[in-house]
């Protein structure tokens, strides 16, 4: 049976040195962007591979028209994957140090690409070591094979799109940021603080335990049951800084049964790149 929102240490330890399981390392810090790749080849998932947020899991930035963490043309990730040895029959385990913030992303692009045989670890590498579970270090690959898209742009919408459904009631709107950087508090990020009028603050931490596990399924419905009401999955859009951790909560509602989330994928870093945009604080 694939896995297709999380799955445990002990479930992915089973399948460790299965061929058609590719495990994926996306430990990665904003404030230092070379940290992840370097904790990676000291110590790491036996046979897994890395990626890193800014080379491998976005493209380029251009300046005024983008955020900071764009998707990549689909033809290169396609190319990406197909390196990494990801086809259409390969399951895909992603992992950070993060709490999932950073893998989540891999998920949610493996989806969008039509790829559903993707899981985020949960509990992460701090999981995984505090189990005692196999190591390595260094770097690893896998035998390239050919991963042919089947691209669902259903599940994303672009600044142009969500414009018009600002202060729309119909339509729920959620802010993966903190708290404070959704009031205009602490901005370190953006040149401009604040958030998308009519959003709601729905912060990703609080899809996790105080061990950095993903909440039960029952208080991971709750949670979102309670910000969206009665509106389908299908009508509610997830944003964040930049796109990242936004798909941590595609990820929790899709792991609580609810279905999947629309992604904004340009986020804030994108809606303030035209300053006819509206923006509201507090």
């Amino acid at each position: 049976m694939p896995y297709t929102t999380l799955i445990s240490p002990s479930e992915l330890l089973s399948h460790l040195d299965d061929s058609e399981w590719a495990v994926v390392d996306c430990r990665f810090t904003l404030r230092d962007v070379e940290r992840g790749r370097t904790a990676y080849r000291t110590s790491h998932v036996a046979g897994s591979l890395y990626a890193h947020l800014d080379d491998d899991l976005s493209g380029p930035i251009v300046a005024g028209r983008t955020g900071r963490h764009p998707l990549p043309e689909v033809d290169s990730f396609a190319a990406t994957l197909s390196r990494w040895g990801i086809d259409e029959s390969v399951q895909v385990v992603a992992y950070d140090d993060a709490g999932g913030a950073i893998a989540a992303r891999l998920w949610w692009m493996l989806r969008w690409m039509g790829h559903q045989n993707a899981a985020v670890l949960d509990g992460g590498w701090q999981a995984w070591e505090g189990e005692g579970f196999a190591v390595r270090g260094g770097s690893e690959s896998r035998a390239s094979r050919r991963f042919t898209p089947r691209v669902r742009n259903e599940l994303l919408l672009a600044a142009d799109d969500l414009a018009p459904m600002v202060n729309d009631a119909t339509v729920v709107l959620c802010d993966a940021r903190s708290e404070d950087r959704y009031r205009g508090e602490n901005e370190t990020l953006d040149p401009v603080a604040g958030h998308i009028p009519g959003a709601t603050s729905l912060p990703y931490a609080g899809n996790l335990d105080s061990n950095g596990r993903f909440l039960s399924r029952e208080r991971l419905r709750a949670r979102y049951e309670t910000h969206i009401g009665d509106v389908p999955v299908r009508e509610v859009v997830m944003y964040c800084g930049s796109g990242v951790t936004a798909a941590h909560n595609v990820l929790a509602a899709a792991h609580a049964g609810l279905g999947e989330a629309l992604l904004y994928a340009g986020s804030w870093s994108d809606w303030i790149t035209d300053p006819g945009r509206p923006v509201e604080t507090g």
